[in-house]
Order: structure tokens, then sequence, then C-alpha cells
């Protein structure tokens, strides 16, 4: 009984070593993360599902938030509001005229 409780410490501190050496080396690296992270919204222009989050993503539009602040603007066009995996079904995002162009182009072989 007392060897398999001793094994079974010695395994455990393997164990323990080997998840200190793990999360040692997952440390993220010194000089190579941008460093300009700040509050930014992300908006679904399909559905105008907006989220506030910290990114360094290069903006032009600002736009203002529920708190009364204005916050740099990244337009997206599919976010999880709209994309049918998250949503469960499928919606017509129509953008440019894509599908027109589509049906104007096979039209012709149409029955």
């Amino acid at each position: 009984m007392l060897i398999l409780f001793v094994n079974k410490v010695a395994y455990n501190l393997n164990l323990i070593i080997f998840a200190g050496k793990y999360l040692n080396y997952l440390k993220m690296k010194k000089g190579i993360h941008p460093e300009n992270y700040r509050l930014c919204v992300f908006k679904d222009m399909s559905t105008d599902f907006a989220i506030l989050t910290k990114s360094c993503a290069e903006t032009k539009e600002t736009i203002k938030w529920e708190d009364g602040k204005e916050y740099p603007l990244f337009k997206m066009e599919i976010s999880s509001d709209s994309h049918p995996f998250f949503t469960g079904k499928a919606k017509l995002i129509d953008t440019a005229g894509r599908i027109d162009k589509f049906k104007n182009k096979y039209k012709k072989y149409q029955k």
C-alpha cells in the first residue's frame, strides 16, 4: 500500500513539474506583440450588431457608444449575429448586388 502511495505521489509530482515547464513555455514572447491595444467597436453592417472590445485594428471612423464616449469603428460584413452557423438559419445577405450579378450571368442557362 505504501509503495502504491509513493508511486502515486511521484507520478503527481512529475505531472506538476511537466505542467510548470509547459506553462513557462506558453508565456508571451517579449517585443513581438503590438502595444497599441485600445477599446474598439466592431459592428456587423448587415444586422447592426455591435460589440465593444480591445483591438489594435486600424480604423478611420469613430462611433458614439452607449456610455457616451467615442470609439474607433471597425465595420464587418458577417459576425456571430448574422452567420448561419451561429443563428441556425440562413439569412440572405446581398452585398453590392452579388446575387443579382450571379443570376444575370447564368440567366441564359436557365430552362
